[in-house]
């Protein structure tokens, strides 16, 4: 979604379109020789950061923040782009910020997507009579009315659709039965299958979940078509079903599938950026932004992905306030809409405050779980870097001391980590978070309370240093 010319226009607003902006290669980020002032002012919120974690992890504060976050996915549920679910839910967000009486609490409207799954069903015709379940894909057309009967042919790989004739596949079902790599692999199946599928004539797609672990899961997410192609059903199957339809194939059997699904794409609708600030004593136009997104998909209650980067926002500043802790610089909670299907909300704040992100010196985005906390993934200069790496000595005491620099980190933050505001995301053992994401199994119970005050502790206790400590974090060309 995050266009080249949208990064274009904002380096040039902000002056850093330069030969600056190669990003520092991770030989130079691990050398580290800091000036021993700084050391010594960033090891002097040893007690302040003891302080944070003992209030989360054993003091007043145990086990709040998986409380609250328990009340709001049980009150509202799934919180897709263009439901009321999701603005109920953001209303909520609004009242909790003021009652935790942050600063410039207020909510900026942003134009978000409306798509509808309405029904979905599939069949094993041949060879052999079964209901084949599956779920349609974000802005997914359906099937009509009398739904689609077809063969199918199953594929490894793009490679292996593209080796095929139009005559060979032209009229049937594609099934990607592609190998779990990593992520970022199998995401180019579920965005662009159905594109691939239909230059070669198919009539529907389906896409294996994206999950290294199954229980027949069903999985869900956005997929997109390109230009000049016919748009034809894109749904997902489990990876258990996929894997039957290979062995038939490789058989030689006949399959033959019938699909009925319907969806709808209503007009767009207005849904919510939702900001609160922690303002700062000395700097309040630096900001430090602690991000996350109040969207989900309709599968699960949206717990992990991202309710519980909601409540790490939300408290981080929460914490600070109780702690009577009032930083040099700014800490902002920046809750972002539309992220699932869009990135809406990170694009339209960046359009309307272009000008005012030269203030900006370090974004946080936690969108990767809220399990045991190991330290963070940050992109940033070479002294950036070093800086964040004394920092994290201060958390020991959880052992979350780790550093790994990555080319860019982020979801929605990436809209300015790719080239210009140096960031974080929280490292923690989220190793099942594939397991959940996107399904019906994404509910409360993929988090353990415990684990998350650790990570809250994390997350506040960084914040706030970066936002108070006398130098400024280094920009990503230091």
């Amino acid at each position: 979604m995050q266009s080249v010319y949208c990064y274009f226009i904002l380096a040039l607003v902000l002056g850093f379109f330069n030969t600056a902006t190669t990003a520092p290669n991770r030989e130079t980020i691990q050398e580290c020789n800091l000036n021993q002032e700084i050391i010594r002012d960033i090891q002097s919120y040893q007690n302040v950061v003891n302080s944070i974690i003992d209030f989360i992890t054993k003091g007043e504060f145990k086990g709040k923040v998986f409380q609250d976050l328990a009340l709001f996915t049980d009150t509202f549920g799934s919180r897709l782009t263009g439901t009321e679910n999701l603005e109920h839910s953001i209303d909520y967000l609004l009242n909790l910020m003021n009652q935790y009486e942050m600063h410039n609490v207020h909510a900026e409207n942003v134009t978000v997507p409306r798509w509808r799954r309405l029904k979905e069903y599939g069949e094993l015709l041949s060879p052999r009579n079964a209901e084949l379940p599956v779920v349609a894909l974000g802005s997914s057309v359906g099937t009509g009315k009398n739904g689609i009967t077809a063969e199918v042919m199953v594929v490894k790989s793009f490679d292996e659709l593209n080796n095929k004739s139009r005559g060979e596949v032209e009229g049937k079902i594609i099934v990607y039965n592609q190998d779990w790599v990593n992520y970022d692999h199998d995401y180019d199946y579920r965005s662009k299958g159905a594109t691939e599928a239909s230059k070669k004539g198919a009539v529907a797609s389906l896409v294996r979940s994206l999950t290294p672990f199954s229980m027949r899961t069903l999985y869900t997410g956005q997929q997109t078509y390109r230009n000049n192609v016919t748009k034809i059903p894109a749904l997902c199957i489990s990876v258990e079903d996929a894997h039957m339809l290979q062995r038939m194939q490789d058989r030689g059997n006949k399959i033959i599938i019938h699909l009925n699904v319907s969806t709808e794409t209503l007009s767009n609708s207005t849904s919510r950026n939702v900001i609160a600030d922690l303002t700062g004593a000395e700097y309040p136009d630096k900001i430090v932004a602690v991000t996350a997104h109040s969207d989900s998909w309709d599968a699960g209650t949206g717990s992990m992905d991202d309710g519980g980067g909601i409540f790490m926002s939300l408290y981080a500043l929460k914490v600070l306030k109780e702690l009577g802790l009032k930083p040099r610089r700014t800490v902002r909670s920046l809750i972002f809409t539309g992220e699932e299907q869009c990135y809406c909300g990170v694009n339209e704040y960046n359009d309307k405050h272009a000008s005012d992100l030269e203030n900006f010196i370090f974004v946080m985005e936690n969108d990767e779980g809220v399990w045991n906390p190991l330290g963070l993934n940050y992109t940033a200069g070479p002294m950036g870097g070093c800086v964040l790496k004394e920092i994290l000595k201060l958390l020991l005491p959880l052992n979350a001391t780790r550093a790994d620099y990555v080319e860019n980190v982020g979801s929605d933050i990436s809209l300015w980590t790719k080239s210009l505001i140096p960031g974080t995301s929280l490292l923690n053992e989220n190793g099942k978070w594939f397991w959940f994401q996107h399904t019906q199994a994404d509910t409360l119970d993929v988090i353990d309370s415990d684990q998350m005050d650790k990570a809250l502790a994390v997350w506040a206790s960084v914040a706030y240093v970066i936002a108070d400590m006398k130098i400024q974090f280094p920009s990503r060309f230091e």
